[in-house]
């Protein structure tokens, strides 16, 4: 566990940048490979590209610099003994594995459910639902005030648990590959897929979640562990041909506009509507 610590306790920058490329080029080629969709139809090029790696820019320098700006947030924990962690003696593997489970409910599940629910918050996040062709590059396609938001429940889970920045760092690892491999263009074995969805948030799993209905977008939040969708019975399974990526509410011929995606949660037209049943 000393060399655990040590290492993600001084996790570089460019150590980071370079797992998130590594991730990305992986998902993309197995995209190619085995694709989920390939629909023709689907503009799929450099504007898709470049608005989504425009806006993953963005959340790459906020958590970078949310990294800088917290350090202290770490100190003051370990130093001032707040939260669980700090005022327990358990094995050290055992005090990880609750940090990572309270990271992926505070940090993960619950932002995400507030960020669907709050209709102000839910106007953000828009911008991630609003691509109309899923793949890796879509896993950071946040708008800023949105990722900053997560990285601020990110940082409650920490206090609440007491985290050392060595599990904080080591859970954001993760989350670089988990987040790639939900959104990733690729198709599983269905029987895979779904044996994965008992205890992860498999790749069909989170298609539903880019459904352009209410109905099937308002479900599957998890971001690592499938767990909390089945305890707050926010989980739905089906086949993922059924799914139309975007928003029903959203103009689909401006997905890929940088400048509509950013100012779309000030924009009055864009409204959420009531749910649409689905039959």
């Amino acid at each position: 566990m000393d060399s655990f610590m040590a290492f993600f306790s001084d996790l570089s920058p460019l150590y980071k940048f370079a797992w998130i490329m590594a991730w990305l080029s992986a998902g993309l080629l197995i995209e190619f490979a085995r694709p989920l969709f390939r629909d023709p139809k689907l503009k799929r090029g450099w504007p898709h590209f470049r608005t989504n790696l425009a806006l993953m820019a963005s959340t790459m320098a906020i958590n970078t610099a949310v990294g800088v700006l917290t350090v202290g947030v770490f100190e003051w924990v370990e130093t001032a003994e707040i939260g669980l962690l700090p005022n327990v003696a358990w094995n050290a593997w055992l005090e990880l594995g609750i940090a990572f489970l309270a990271l992926d409910l505070i940090g993960q599940y619950t932002v995400h459910y507030v960020l669907h629910k709050q209709p102000l918050l839910w106007r953000l996040h828009m911008v991630h639902h609003s691509d109309t062709h899923v793949d890796a590059t879509t896993g950071l396609r946040h708008h800023p005030l949105d990722f900053l938001l997560r990285e601020t429940f990110a940082l409650v889970a920490v206090i609440v648990v007491g985290a050392p920045l060595a599990f904080y760092a080591a859970y954001r690892i993760a989350t670089v590959f988990f987040t790639y491999f939900s959104h990733a263009n690729f198709r599983l074995p269905d029987a895979v897929d779904r044996a994965l969805s008992w205890v992860i948030i498999s790749p069909n799993m989170h298609k539903f979640h880019h459904h352009d209905r209410v109905v099937w977008t308002d479900s599957n939040y998890g971001n690592i562990l499938s767990i909390w969708d089945r305890i707050f019975g926010t989980l739905v399974y089906d086949d993922p041909s059924k799914v139309t990526y975007g928003l029903d509410t959203t103009d689909p011929e401006r997905a890929d506009d940088l400048g509509y995606q950013l100012s779309l949660p000030w924009r009055k037209t864009e409204v959420q509507e009531p749910p649409v049943v689905l039959q």
